[in-house]
């Protein structure tokens, strides 16, 4: 019975130190990854999944701030990169989807106060169309802050994996990074695709469109090795579900998470929703 024992604690050491060993390879692989942050909303609103009231929204960049977190564009992220060019010792670059009005009524009165640079993804067709949605002048005077800056998430926010031929995804793509060039009035780089959907041909057509990059919601860290269009981010909303030490265990172990969330997709797409459900990942 003892002879068992020392076998089990042995076995658990043992274990236990392969799993340090892989965390540590884990975190130094992504050693010079800058942490990409995805919101949508933010608003003082219940129920929805993808809002983040504005009062969560502040104190995570108070923390950002207190932390000495630098956010940067994503154009020196690619920088430094493509080219080494540097970076200040704790980049972040922050993130919004779908270009709702709430970004401009509550995230960046926020952002200005601790000036803090970020970039909204338009969907071209919504923008001062819907409500809900930026308008054009809110757009202008965001982006004469010289905080904010306009990229595309296409025309009319299509699963781009689900359309059938390659006419669809350059209307999506290409169409989209021209007439928000002309309309924002500088050339759109990126491109954040809607659901994160990517594939070979989607990478191709964004490439020959003119994009320097392309965002999935892949949750993960932004590094070269994926090449830069299929970049991850750390996607940041839930609202009450979204605690203040979520956003800190999302923001600094993101390579030991990641790894984890993948597993649970994995798990639903094999039919166990269940007990995807109910994998503790922050």
């Amino acid at each position: 019975m003892k002879r068992s024992r020392k076998i089990f604690l042995a076995a658990a050491l043992i274990l236990c130190g392969l799993l340090a060993l892989a965390a540590v390879a884990l975190m130094w692989s992504a050693r010079g990854a800058v942490p990409v942050l995805n919101y949508h909303q933010v608003e003082p609103k219940d129920g929805n999944p993808l809002t983040l009231w504005p009062e969560q929204f502040e104190a995570q960049m108070a923390y950002l701030k207190e932390e000495g977190y630098t956010p940067v564009t994503i154009d020196e992220m690619m920088d430094a990169c493509e080219t080494g060019a540097p970076l200040p010792k704790k980049p972040v670059v922050i993130t919004f989807d779908d270009g709702y009005d709430d970004n401009y009524i509550y995230a960046y009165p926020i952002l200005k106060k601790y000036g803090f640079k970020a970039t909204v993804f338009l969907i071209y067709d919504f923008t001062d169309t819907y409500p809900g949605y930026l308008t054009w002048q809110q757009i202008a005077e965001m982006k004469e802050s010289g905080l904010i800056r306009f990229e595309s998430h296409t025309m009319t926010h299509a699963n781009l994996s689900k359309l059938t031929s390659a006419d669809e995804l350059r209307h999506e793509i290409t169409d989209s990074q021209r007439l928000l060039s002309e309309k924002v009035g500088n050339e759109m780089r990126y491109i954040a695709y809607p659901g994160g959907a990517v594939n070979p041909q989607i990478e191709e057509i964004t490439r020959s469109s003119g994009y320097r990059g392309g965002f999935t919601v892949h949750y993960g860290l932004s590094t070269p090795a994926k090449g830069p269009y299929q970049m991850d981010r750390i996607p940041i909303f839930g609202a009450n579900m979204h605690t203040m030490s979520r956003f800190k265990l999302r923001l600094k172990y993101a390579p030991l998470i990641a790894p984890f969330e993948d597993f649970r997709l994995w798990l639903r797409a094999k039919g166990f929703a269940g007990l995807a459900a109910v994998l503790p990942i922050p």
